[in-house]
């Protein structure tokens, strides 16, 4: 078996992020003053004017302060900058937001306040992290994660989005902002995580008891089958609750999944379907899936013993290799760099394009192996 030593790993990164930073320039200055989401004919539009509360659109902030930490380039400061400003108008209207806030100013004004120190930057995480920890529901102990007309409903990807509550309580001292965290931690890993390491997306729950009330079909093929977003996102984010706390629970859980996530695309050359549990045809991918995990298996490798650490680096890396090679386009004309992408089964119009988060995670992974990665969770 083919093992990447550290030289070996690293050329292969800095060949890679050379390709990344070459079209991200490029990608920059014909998009100046927009929010990208999913390119159109090969083109972004502005995902920011259409709707400035999408739950997206921190991740190209997050690309933007990733390659001015890396490179220091003018270009990627001002965008930053601007496109932080301009999620003010979200953040001032809170009834258009919901518990994807972590998403947005994680990666917009977190990562601002972290590089440069800005005052103004922080304040406008902290309020997104007050707004974050109004939708927890003490009775049932998880986070509201949409504005709809269920009181109960909790879903995976919110685990993304506690490291704001852990990062601000650190900021202010604040004990309860770990608290919410912690109690939403606790029924994901009781109702979310199932024992072979799959997961629910969604999970409706009592809000006064907490009490389990039913697991219902969600972005994935079906209630009961394993979309993969949705592992990935309890690949990194458990791994994440176990940077905060040091709670080897937290850790344990992540690579429970892991394991789940990386025996299935182990029978795909290192590439995710869109689902684990979706009939063999049609065949579906989804590579921010990919991207992801990857992020979430280098930071489980950063927490285990040393004799454990290849299983997380080198399955990483096999899955940035899988992708480099036939999953990207780094053609400098056209926008978006992960191809493949989905955000649901059951809709084609956002299933195998390029999606920005795809992007941001590829870009993440490869920071990490060129040890450039600035912290952003």
């Amino acid at each position: 078996m083919f093992l990447y030593d550290e030289a070996t790993k690293r050329q292969k990164a800095e060949e890679i992020f050379r390709k990344i930073a070459a079209k991200l320039y490029a990608e920059c200055e014909r998009n100046k003053g927009i929010i990208p989401y999913i390119p159109q004919n090969g083109r972004y539009e502005d995902m920011g004017a259409k709707s400035i509360n999408w739950w997206t659109n921190g991740f190209w902030n997050g690309i933007l302060w990733q390659m001015y930490a890396a490179t220091k380039e003018s270009l990627y400061f001002d965008m930053a900058r601007e496109t932080e400003e301009r999620l003010d108008e979200a953040l001032a209207n809170e009834k258009m937001l919901d518990h994807d806030v972590g998403f947005m100013w994680l990666h917009a004004s977190v990562a601002d306040y972290r590089l440069t120190g800005d005052e103004t930057a922080k304040g406008r995480a902290l309020k997104a992290a007050e707004h974050l920890a109004s939708r927890y529901r003490p009775g049932g102990k998880f986070i509201l994660a949409w504005n709809n007309n269920d009181p109960g409903i909790m879903i995976i990807d919110c685990l993304m989005n506690l490291p704001l509550l852990f990062w601000a309580a650190n900021e202010t001292g604040k004990e309860e902002y770990k608290e919410i965290a912690l109690g939403h931690l606790e029924t994901a890993m009781r109702y979310v995580v199932r024992p072979d390491g799959s997961c629910n997306h969604i999970v409706l729950v009592d809000p006064e008891t907490g009490e389990f009330r039913d697991n219902p079909a969600g972005q994935g093929y079906e209630s009961g089958s394993a979309w993969s977003r949705g592992q990935a996102w309890a690949v990194y984010g458990f791994a994440l609750a176990y940077r905060y706390t040091k709670d080897v629970r937290y850790l344990d859980k992540a690579k429970t999944v892991a394991h789940y996530f990386l025996a299935n695309i182990a029978l795909n050359d290192y590439v995710s379907l869109l689902d684990f549990r979706a009939p063999a045809e049609p065949v579906y991918l989804d590579t921010t899936a990919c991207a992801c995990a990857a992020c979430g298996l280098l930071e489980i490798a950063l927490f285990v013993p040393e004799l454990e650490k290849a299983l997380y680096e080198q399955s990483a890396i096999r899955i940035i290799t899988a992708m480099d090679g036939k999953y990207c386009d780094y053609d400098t004309k056209t926008d978006g760099i992960l191809q493949y992408g989905s955000a649901r089964y059951d809709r084609a119009s956002d299933r195998e394009v390029p999606i920005i988060y795809g992007d941001y995670f590829y870009l993440e992974a490869i920071l990490r192996l060129k040890d450039q990665y600035m912290e952003m969770w």
